[in-house]
């Protein structure tokens, strides 16, 4: 049964990441958060008349949660990770949207559940006019599978980890408490280890499948390989975050522009 469900994860994962659009999927693995935090409606398609600023660069703070709240959530991401996520986001976006992080806000123990008046107190707090949100969560299975040894027909028992990570981003104006702009990135890397001793030279070692099926990583240890798992997985879900934000807010901006016209 766990072998049966781990390969239909498996497959929703490979049609969402070859962007055949998330229908392909009763459940998109992992599940999205941001409209927990912030509110359904608040994450619904926005009119052009909810438009976005005109000033450039749009000055901003930017506040990472890592969401464990989900059912069948995996572990969030050790601090150091976490914080480096928010420094490269903060580099990221500045450089590749209209949009300046000033400073990173700390989330202050914010819960889902409780739409957007939380946020908007912490970016009048922090002396804010725009606060970008981004929630990092992820889902993990592992499955027995048989791992080759040194490129070889020669199999010996093992395991295989799954880690599917979302990054979601919210655009927020603080002071009419909405939500102007939204975006996702999605990305996956799967960790095989063996369960058998003597092979450490070729175990545990980490896979970008399948977008880059010929990349590897090989942590140190196997006790440090579920936490890199984590980073590089979620290392890919950032940096199509990045690019879909970017896209969001063009397809805004036309949007503004063309109801301009009719």
């Amino acid at each position: 049964m766990r072998n049966h469900r781990a390969r239909a994860w498996l497959l929703c994962a490979a049609s969402v990441l070859s962007l055949t659009g998330l229908s392909a999927c009763a459940t998109v693995v992992p599940p999205n958060r941001l409209a927990d935090y912030v509110g359904l409606q608040a994450v619904r398609e926005t009119p052009p008349d909810v438009p976005l600023p005109d000033r450039r660069p749009l000055k901003a703070g930017l506040l990472l949660i890592g969401d464990t709240t989900a059912p069948d959530a995996s572990p969030t991401l050790p601090d150091q990770a976490l914080i480096q996520m928010a420094e490269q986001l903060q580099q990221q976006f500045s450089q590749f949207l209209p949009l300046t992080i000033e400073k990173i806000v700390p989330a202050d123990g914010v819960r889902p559940g409780n739409g957007l008046a939380p946020f908007a107190e912490i970016g009048r707090k922090q002396g804010l006019d725009y606060l970008v949100l981004v929630i990092a969560s992820a889902t993990e299975v592992e499955y027995p599978i048989y791992v080759a040894v040194g490129g070889t027909t020669n199999v010996v028992p093992g395991l295989r980890r799954d880690n599917w990570s979302l990054a979601e981003v919210a655009l927020l104006d603080v002071r009419s408490s909405q939500v102007l702009v939204h975006a996702e990135g999605r990305g996956w890397a799967t960790l095989d280890r063996a369960t058998t001793p003597d092979v450490n030279q070729w175990y545990p070692v980490i896979w970008k499948r399948p977008l880059e099926p010929n990349w590897r990583w090989w942590p140190p240890t196997y006790e440090s390989a579920p936490h890199t798992l984590r980073v590089i997985a979620m290392h890919e879900a950032v940096k199509r975050l990045v690019i879909n934000f970017q896209d969001a807010w063009l397809k805004k901006r036309e949007a503004e522009f063309a109801a301009l016209r009719g």
